[in-house]
């Protein structure tokens, strides 16, 4: 029987029904010729108590030297509990020992920090904390990819190794053939810092795409909310202008909201109750309202009057700042927030240029406790302003000729916008570090597994 119909069971107080389930024990202790086992096998948040006594056949050899972290398989009946936490545990008949633990284990029946887990990430799902992680991460994935195709996109598979900076701004890995004389593509290759690029190519054949997948960043950054290594969805849609692009991140943020919220309720009540206080309440809030609509300027001003002592300087031309997108959605508005027009010396070059030639049609969608969760913008359509904003850039046209040419042959406008699901997992969890939201975390000097 699958652990899962057996916590269905425990939850409805169905005694009487006979249950084999496997798992690792989360701790063991052996009283007056008892056992109890607390048994888990990671898909869901509750365990569940098993009570083995000495009329097994391998009791004294085996039961008795169980301890934390053995693999066990158990037969038995459940009955209603003797003890407090639970209604049901299951009595077992038959029990076998799948892996011994050794006695070093590590995941003792304490609170372990986070810095620790993190140097032994092999072993680190196996706790509440990153087995609830890791579920909510699921369900988020589960529900990006049926927003997008409830919606009719196609899942567009983007390069991993490319020969173009998508955001023009450096920090890219290279890569290298060891043993190889010379580039093996020929040319200078990296790892992807965004499929965004190439999105457009899809977009501009098959209308509406949407990319997820890993992209890197040779950014020399250890703060706790910077990876190497990270995930990101980056829809594109052929005949979108910006309002088309806010409309789309405002109903994929809600919906993807509204799944976990639906899907994953114990281990959103543990992380509310063990790791951010008035989380649901929090996620709830940005499930049902409507998001504020505010240019950059708009921005700059309520900002410049709040009377605020920001530690950054608010200035027209200065990216806004962490705190500066909290005040908006928390203190000025009370909900989500997408901030758009931002100046064009501030954004990449492909963002489609104001007539006011100062500003470009890009947007920010900004979350209370969080800050910006999205950045996107209309794509630049116009050959002519695209090569001008290549060379205001600094960048040369060669590599992105091919980019070029979707503006010669069949130029539409087109919109899109990205998402990092990392910070999305953080956002969704309450988790204070995004290392603690990827399974296997890539920073500078870290990169074990």
């Amino acid at each position: 029987m699958a652990f899962a119909r057996v916590v269905e069971l425990l939850a409805r107080g169905s005694a009487g029904e006979s249950a084999a389930v496997r798992g690792w024990l989360r701790t063991a202790r052996h009283s007056k010729g008892v056992s109890f086992l607390d048994l888990s096998d990671g898909s869901s948040l509750a365990g569940l108590q098993v009570v083995a006594g000495p009329e097994l056949e391998n009791y004294q050899a085996e039961v008795v030297r169980l301890d934390t972290g053995c693999a066990v398989e158990v037969e038995g009946e459940l009955v209603p509990s003797q003890g407090s936490g639970q209604a049901l545990e299951l009595r077992a008949t038959r029990l076998v020992v799948v892996g011994w633990a050794d006695s070093d284990y590590p995941l003792q029946k304490k609170r372990h920090g986070f810095e620790f887990l993190r140097t032994i990430a092999h072993l680190r799902p196996r706790t509440n904390t990153f087995g609830a992680v890791l579920r909510v991460r699921n369900v988020a994935a589960r529900a990006v990819h049926r927003f997008f195709q409830e919606r009719g996109f196609v899942w567009l598979h983007t390069p991993i190794i490319t020969a173009s900076d998508a955001e023009g701004a450096g920090a890219m890995f290279r890569v290298a053939a060891t043993e190889f004389d010379g580039e093996f593509f020929g040319r200078p290759a990296f790892l992807t810092v965004s499929g965004q690029l190439e999105a457009e190519i899809g977009a501009l054949a098959l209308s509406n795409v949407y990319t997820f997948g890993p992209t890197f960043r040779a950014e020399n950054s250890n703060t706790s909310r910077h990876l190497a290594e990270f995930w990101m969805i980056e829809p594109e849609m052929a005949f979108c202008d910006l309002r088309g692009d806010m409309e789309l991140a405002q109903a994929f943020l809600r919906y993807v909201v509204k799944a976990v919220l639906d899907e994953s309720e114990d281990d959103l009540a543990f992380f509310d109750e063990r790791i951010s206080s008035g989380l649901r309440a929090t996620l709830e809030h940005v499930a049902l309202s409507s998001f504020e609509h505010l240019t950059y300027g708009e921005a700059v001003a309520i900002l410049e009057r709040s009377g605020q002592d920001f530690e950054f300087p608010v200035k027209w031309g200065a990216d806004l700042a962490s705190e500066h997108e909290r005040f908006l959605t928390e203190s000025h508005v009370g909900r989500p927030v997408i901030v758009t027009d931002y100046p064009k010396a501030i954004k990449a070059f492909y963002m489609y240029c104001n007539d006011d030639g100062q500003t470009v049609r890009a947007m920010d969608v900004l979350v209370p406790k969080v800050g910006e969760i999205i950045g996107g913008s209309q794509r630049e359509d116009r050959v002519d302003v695209l090569r001008a904003r290549l060379a205001e850039c600094g960048l040369p046209e060669a590599p992105y000729q091919w980019y070029l040419d979707l503006r010669r042959f069949g130029s539409v406008p087109h919109a899109g916008f990205g998402l990092g699901f990392e910070r999305l997992v953080l956002y969704l969890t309450g988790m204070a570090n995004i290392r603690d939201v990827i399974p296997f975390p890539r920073v500078p000097g870290y990169a074990e597994f």
